[in-house]
């Protein structure tokens, strides 16, 4: 793992530098930039990547308000995609990940209060409970976090099959969001089976600000989303995506697998700023966070 090069966040695009009359000798490197030269070219420790992924700070919780310099919470998205466009390969995104991403998305499991993840999702990729691990189990403690995130599903139909681990046996509760219309025999088997559901929408369907503040609420505000592209097209039309980690894999796969989202077209492009890119084998682990 190499950083590429540092990159500070920043709200609008850099000004290109004034032209300089006499050649002028270039500064020492600053010291923060001296010290990641003992990262380069060897596997980074899951704390160090955990450095570089954590969340801002301070985040708000239920007892402290939010304010420009706390928000209220925090929600990433963690997805991957081919140079081509393509968000998966026959029907998963394994095939086009790698173990470097897969030490990524281990990582910012690891710093998350809460994942997000459409029903679809969970069918699809076969979805279970987070799993408490010991390379991050200081850090969370001392965060007042659980020992693993708490897995929320976005469901409008609750066609979810509760008799998985994901629904019976997880380490933290698992979460079920969805509209006031969804059916109360389903929401019955849901909680049946251990989920929690709550109910963030007045329809059939879940109206992404109202999840984000419902997670926020419960103290759950280091909020993660791993799609699928569908649910990660509604937080980014709802404007409340805060910061996308994409990786981009070194692999053309052609065909018509979609994109990281999915949905109706912003009317207008939203800008994203560069805040640090990663490179291994070729593999590309950006994080962009929204301007």
């Amino acid at each position: 793992m190499r950083r590429l090069f540092p990159v500070t966040d920043q709200t609008a695009p850099a000004a290109a530098p004034a032209p300089q009359a006499q050649p002028e000798a270039q500064p020492e490197a600053p010291s923060h930039l001296a010290d990641l030269a003992d990262l380069v070219d060897r596997e980074w420790t899951l704390d160090e990547l955990a450095e570089a992924y954590a969340y801002p700070a301070p985040l708000a919780t239920p007892a402290v308000p939010a304010t420009s310099d706390a928000p209220h919470r925090w929600l990433r998205a963690n997805m991957v995609s081919t140079l081509d466009g393509a968000a998966q390969h026959d029907g998963r995104s394994q095939a086009i990940s790698s173990d470097a991403d897969m030490r990524i998305f281990g990582t910012l499991r690891g710093l998350a209060d809460v994942v997000l993840v459409g029903a679809e999702t969970v069918r699809l990729e076969g979805y279970r409970p987070a799993r408490a691990r010991d390379a991050f189990a200081a850090r969370r403690a001392a965060d007042g976090q659980a020992p693993a995130p708490a897995i929320a599903v976005v469901s409008a139909s609750l066609n979810l099959d509760f008799s998985l681990p994901l629904f019976t046996s997880p380490l933290v509760p698992t979460l079920v969001l969805t509209g006031a219309a969804a059916s109360p025999d389903r929401v019955r088997d849901a909680e049946k089976a251990g989920a929690r559901v709550i109910v963030a929408g007045d329809g059939p369907g879940v109206e992404p600000d109202r999840a984000v503040t419902a997670l926020a609420d419960m103290g759950l505000v280091r909020q993660l989303t791993e799609g699928g592209p569908r649910l990660l097209g509604q937080f980014a039309v709802a404007g409340v995506l805060d910061e996308l980690c994409l990786t981009v894999a070194p692999l053309l796969t052609v065909g018509s697998a979609q994109r990281i989202t999915g949905g109706p077209a912003l009317p207008d492009p939203e800008r994203f700023a560069l805040a640090a890119v990663l490179e291994e084998a070729g593999f590309l682990f950006t994080r962009y966070r929204r301007i």
